[in-house]
């Protein structure tokens, strides 16, 4: 049976991200299903602990949750380096709904009270990561400083490099630097493998009845646990 995608990683975004067609090349679409500002990561409890009562829901038909984004976005603006990744998450969903409450990133910058353009495009683009990338610099394992490197490509390239930053600990040295090589036309998996990374390989550790099953079963199908591994997720997921 196939099974539902959630987060819809590799296509297009939620169509109602694009309510109001911006300008400035504000993008019209993301990866994000749930709508612009709505605070899915911040406010899971299991994620966030205690904090996820405090998650802030900015909505950019709202008025006046714009008017708080633009308050929020100034004062994250004003306080980098100093915050958590939680409060950074925050900081980049309110940019996120500024700009798309208000229509344009020069005219967010001006309700933000001059913060730069760049500035707000950045995590504006942060906040249109993917949501189960999103989870992961919630937890602290991906850097918001590698996050803002990871939302610069779309696709499923964006995937493939948080998944290289997770399983491999690139700095976000290195993550800048395969951002520009993939915006240059080099593919993901061609750019990790010149940082001496081999796209899939992974990790994996199993519980023992699990992993006694996993090796009898491939040695009887004369194939490899890695390739029985993929036979199986390509199964769940046709």
């Amino acid at each position: 049976m196939s099974q539902p995608d959630p987060d819809e990683e590799a296509r297009a975004g939620d169509p109602r991200a694009s309510r109001q067609e911006p300008t400035d090349d504000v993008p019209a679409t993301t990866d994000r299903r749930s709508r612009v500002g709505e605070p899915v990561v911040r406010a899971d409890p299991e994620i966030t602990g205690e904090r996820a009562s405090d998650a802030i829901d900015f909505d950019p038909d709202d008025p006046e949750s714009v008017a708080r984004a633009a308050e929020v976005l100034a004062e994250f603006a004003g306080c980098q380096g100093e915050e958590d990744c939680v409060d950074m998450l925050r900081g980049a969903a309110a940019c996120a709904a500024l700009v798309r409450g208000v229509g344009s990133y020069r005219e967010a910058a001006e309700r933000a009270g001059g913060v730069s353009v760049s500035f707000i495009r950045t995590w504006a683009r942060v906040h249109d990561l993917p949501q189960s990338v999103r989870r992961h610099v919630a937890r602290g394992e991906i850097a918001p400083s590698a996050a803002k490197h990871l939302a610069r490509v779309d696709g499923p390239a964006r995937l493939d490099l948080a998944w290289a930053v997770l399983d491999h600990d690139l700095t976000v040295r290195q993550v800048r630097s395969l951002a520009s090589r993939v915006n240059d036309g080099t593919s993901a998996q061609e750019a990790l493998r010149e940082e001496g990374v081999e796209l899939g390989d992974i990790r994996l550790s199993l519980p023992v009845e699990q992993y006694r099953e996993l090796r009898r079963e491939a040695s009887m199908q004369n194939t490899t646990p890695s390739d029985l591994v993929a036979e199986m997720i390509a199964e769940r997921y046709d």
